[in-house]
C-alpha cells in the first residue's frame, strides 16, 4: 500500500500535502487499505514522518468519533503508520491519540435516579425554608404578606373577571335599538344577583382569612348600603367576626413596647376579652400600682408589622377596580382609611382625643350626662383607662330594669353629638352602637338625668373647618323651614356650598339627610303642594326608611346604572366631614329606632335645629364683633345684629314649643302603651310593652348607606 503514492510529494505544498493526507488518514481510519489520494500513487516511505504525523493527528482531531467497531482497525492503521518514526515521534502520536481519542461511553442515567435526586433537592430546599420561616422574623414577615398580598389579589381578580362575564353576556340580550323585555330584564336581574353573591362571598373569605384591617375594609363594605344587599348582607357577619390575640402574643408584645410583661403591669388579667374589634381588643385586670379595676385596650399584635403593606394592597386594590370599571369610584373608601388608620392605630392621638372631648364638655357641667372614662396612661399599642360598668345604649332591657328613660337616652345622643358637630366642630367619627355604653347615674356624675352615656373608642375624631359647619348648620334650618320657592332655591344654595353639589345630585343629599326617599326635585315635581308628600322636616312621619323601603330604592338603582354611578360620584366628590356628618346623622335616626321611642321620629332633627340656630347665632355674633373692631358702630351693625338675634329667638322658642308638644304626645303613647299591654297580660306585660319590649320596629337603613 505504502507504493500508491508517487514521489512528487516533495513538491507539494505543505497545506495541500495535509489536505491530501487528511483525506487519505479518513479512510484508513475507516478500515479501508487503500487510498486514492487524486495525485497520483506515492509510497509512503517517500513522504515525510513529521507531515504524516501532523495530518493524522489533525484528521483524528476534526473528523467524528467512530464505534468501537472500527478500533482493532484504525489501532492497527496507525500503529503500521509510526511503526516507522522515531521514539520521539510516537510518544507526541500516542500522547495527542490518548487526548483525542474517543472517551468511553457512560450508561444512560435511569428516570428513577433523576426523580430521586431532583426530590433530594426539593426536601433540602423546604427545610432550609421551614427553617428561616420560624427562626428568622423578616423572612416569615415577607412570606405571610404574600400570602396576605396574594390572597386578597386573587379574589379580586376573580371578582373583576365574573364581573366581566355577566356584563358581556348582558350586551347579547335584546335586540338593538329597542329596550329589554320584561323576561330579559329577570334574566340580568338573576345574572347579576348571582354574581354579587359569588364575587361577595370570595371577598369575604379572603377578608377574614386576612384579618386585621381587612376586617376593616368589610365594615365599611357592609355600612355601605348603597351597594346591593347581596354584598352588604354578606359582609355584615364581619361587624362581629373579629378574632382575638392570643395572651401570650399580648404579653410578648407589651415586653417589646414596655420591657414589662402583663404579669409586671397587671393584677388577674382576664385572659378573655370583653370586647374584640378589628384593630384592638379590650380585656378586664386590676391595676397593680393603683389597684384599681381598669379597662386594658391592646392592639393585635400582628397589626404593626402587617398594616403597610396591607394599606398598599388595599389601595392597589381599589385603583385596579377603577381602572377596569370607571364608573364604580371607590378612592374616597381608601382615602378615608389611609387617613385614618395610622391615627387609630396609635393609642395616645386616643388618648388626646378623649382629653380634648372632655375639655369641650366642661362648661356643660349639670346640663349634660355625657361621661368620659378616665386615661390612666397610654402608650402606643397599649392604653388603661377607668373600667365602667353598664350595658349597650340600646339595651331596653337594661334601661327597663334601671328606669331610665329610654325616650330621654334618644334626646341627650342627639345633644351630644349635635354639641360636637354644630358647636365645638369637633366629633366623634365612629359613634356607633359597641362605642356607647349607659349606666345608672354614679354619684360623682354631674349629669341632670338618672343616667350616665359613656362614649368610648376616640381613635377617630373630625374637625370641621368653620365655613362647613356653619353653612351646613344654615342649609339644615332650611330643611326645617316650609317649602317655597326661596326655600328651594335657599337649600340648593347651601347643598353647592357645603358639598358642590349640583341640581340633579341635590335629591340624593337630602334623602342622605332625611332618611327618606326623595328621587325627584321638588320644583318640578307634580304632587308638589298638593299634601301628599312632606316639604320640611318636621312634616315628615316616619322620619326613616325601613328595610323595605331600602329595597325598592336598591332595585331602582339596580335597574338604572346611571343612578348608581351619580350616587357613587356624590360620595366622591362630597367633603369627607360632610359624609361623616351625614353618618352621624344615620346613626342617631338609628339609635331613635331602635329605643323604640314614642315621641316621633323627627324629634331628633327638632334637637339638631336648635344647635344649628345656635351655631348660626354664634357665628353672626363673632362676625358683628369683627366688624365692630374695624369700623366701630354704625347703624348697619346694629341692624344685623337685631336681625340675628330675631332669627335666634324665632327659632329657639318656636322649636322649643314644638319639642314640648312632642314630649307631651310620647307620655300619652306610653300610656296607652301600658293601657295596652295591662288588658292583654296583666301588670308583667303592661311594663314590657311601656318599655319598647313588644314593641317591633324596622331596622333603619340609610339611603346612602352611610350608617
Amino acid at each position: 500500500m505504502l507504493s500508491l503514492l508517487g514521489a512528487n510529494s516533495s513538491n507539494l505544498s505543505q497545506r495541500a500535502f495535509q489536505r491530501a493526507i487528511r483525506r487519505t488518514a479518513s479512510k484508513v481510519l475507516n478500515g479501508q487499505r487503500e487510498l486514492h489520494a487524486g495525485v497520483g500513487r506515492y509510497p509512503l516511505s517517500s513522504i515525510p514522518s513529521r507531515h504524516i504525523i501532523n495530518a493524522l493527528s489533525t484528521a483524528r482531531v476534526c473528523l467524528p468519533r467512530r464505534s468501537n467497531t472500527t478500533a482493532p482497525i484504525s489501532q492497527q492503521t496507525h500503529s503500521h503508520f509510526i511503526s516507522s518514526s522515531s521514539p520521539r515521534q510516537y510518544h507526541i502520536v500516542q500522547q495527542r491519540h490518548a487526548s483525542t481519542g474517543p472517551s468511553p461511553s457512560r450508561p444512560p442515567r435511569s428516570k428513577s435516579g433523576r426523580r430521586i435526586r431532583r426530590l433530594r433537592n426539593l426536601l433540602f430546599v423546604l427545610t432550609l425554608l421551614s427553617i428561616l420561616y420560624y427562626t428568622y422574623s423578616p423572612f416569615r414577615h415577607t412570606v405571610m404578606a404574600a400570602v396576605r398580598c396574594a390572597r386578597l389579589m386573587k379574589a379580586v381578580l376573580l371578582d373583576v373577571w365574573d364581573y366581566k362575564q355577566v356584563f358581556a353576556a348582558e350586551e347579547k340580550l335584546g335586540a338593538p335599538g329597542r329596550d329589554l323585555t320584561d323576561e330579559e330584564k329577570q334574566i340580568r336581574r338573576k345574572a347579576r344577583k348571582d354574581c354579587h353573591t359569588r364575587s361577595a362571598t370570595r371577598l369575604l373569605e379572603a377578608l377574614k382569612k386576612n384579618s386585621g384591617i381587612y376586617v376593616k375594609l368589610g365594615q365599611h363594605v357592609a355600612a355601605v348600603q348603597v351597594l346591593p344587599k347581596e354584598w352588604t348582607q354578606t359582609m355584615t357577619p364581619l361587624q362581629d367576626q373579629c378574632f382575638p390575640t392570643p395572651t401570650e402574643d399580648i404579653d410578648k408584645m407589651l415586653k417589646e413596647d414596655l420591657g414589662l410583661g402583663i404579669n409586671d403591669l397587671f393584677q388577674d388579667f382576664q385572659p378573655n376579652p370583653i370586647g374584640v374589634a378589628s384593630l384592638a381588643q379590650v380585656h378586664r385586670a386590676i391595676d397593680r400600682r393603683t389597684g384599681e379595676s381598669v379597662a386594658v385596650k391592646v392592639q393585635h399584635a400582628d397589626l404593626k408589622e402587617f398594616a403597610k403593606v396591607d394599606m398598599v394592597t388595599v389601595n392597589f386594590a381599589i385603583h385596579f377596580v377603577k381602572y377596569i370599571f370607571p364608573d364604580f369610584e371607590f378612592s374616597w373608601l381608601g382615602e378615608e382609611m389611609n387617613h385614618m388608620l395610622p391615627l387609630e392605630m396609635d393609642f395616645t392621638n386616643e388618648a388626646l382625643n378623649s382629653k380634648r372631648c372632655r375639655d369641650e364638655f366642661k362648661h356643660l357641667k349639670g346640663k349634660t350626662s355625657l361621661y368620659l372614662p378616665k386615661v390612666l396612661w397610654a402608650e402606643k399599642r397599649c392604653m388603661v383607662m377607668e373600667f365602667i360598668e353598664g350595658a349597650r345604649v340600646d339595651d331596653l332591657v337594661y334601661l327597663k330594669d334601671n328606669g331610665i328613660d329610654r325616650n330621654q337616652v334618644s334626646q341627650e345622643l342627639s345633644r351630644i353629638f349635635s354639641q360636637m358637630v354644630y358647636i365645638n366642630g369637633n366629633f366623634h367619627a365612629d359613634p356607633h352602637h359597641g362605642n356607647l355604653l349607659i349606666r345608672p347615674k354614679a354619684k360623682s356624675s354631674s349629669s341632670p338625668f338618672n343616667f350616665d352615656v359613656c362614649l368610648l373608642d376616640h381613635g377617630q375624631y373630625f374637625d370641621i373647618p368653620d365655613d362647613l359647619r356653619v353653612n351646613y348648620a344654615h342649609f339644615w334650618l332650611s330643611l326645617i323651614k316650609k317649602s317655597s320657592k326661596k326655600t328651594t332655591e335657599e337649600r340648593r344654595y347651601y347643598a353647592k356650598l357645603v358639598g358642590n353639589i349640583d341640581e340633579d345630585m341635590y335629591p340624593f343629599l337630602e334623602s342622605a339627610i332625611t332618611g327618606q326617599i326623595n328621587m325627584a326635585d321638588e320644583t318640578n315635581d307634580p304632587t308638589y303642594g298638593s299634601g301628599s308628600r312632606p316639604t320640611s322636616l318636621l312634616e315628615l312621619g316616619t322620619g326613616s326608611m325601613s328595610d323595605d323601603q331600602v329595597g325598592k330604592l336598591r332595585a331602582a338603582m339596580m335597574e338604572r346604572d346611571d343612578l348608581i354611578v351619580s350616587i357613587f360620584e356624590l360620595l366622591r366628590t362630597v367633603p369627607k366631614r360632610l359624609l361623616m356628618i351625614l353618618k352621624l346623622s344615620d346613626l342617631q335616626r338609628s339609635l331613635d329606632q331602635s329605643l323604640a321611642t314614642t315621641h316621633g321620629h323627627n324629634r331628633v332633627f327638632v334637637i339638631v335645629a336648635r344647635y344649628c340656630a345656635k351655631a348660626v347665632w354664634q357665628a353672626d355674633i363673632k362676625s358683628i364683633r369683627q366688624s365692630l373692631s374695624n369700623t366701630g358702630l354704625s347703624f348697619s351693625i346694629l341692624r344685623r345684629f337685631v336681625s340675628s338675634l330675631w332669627d335666634y329667638t324665632y327659632w329657639n322658642t318656636t322649636l322649643g314649643i314644638v319639642e314640648y308638644g312632642m314630649d307631651i304626645r310620647a307620655r300619652w303613647v306610653k300610656i296607652a302603651l301600658w293601657m295596652h299591654g295591662l288588658g292583654k297580660g296583666g301588670l308583667k306585660e303592661a311594663e314590657e310593652e311601656a318599655a319598647g319590649l313588644r314593641t317591633k320596629r324596622d331596622t333603619v337603613k340609610s339611603p346612602l348607606g352611610l350608617s
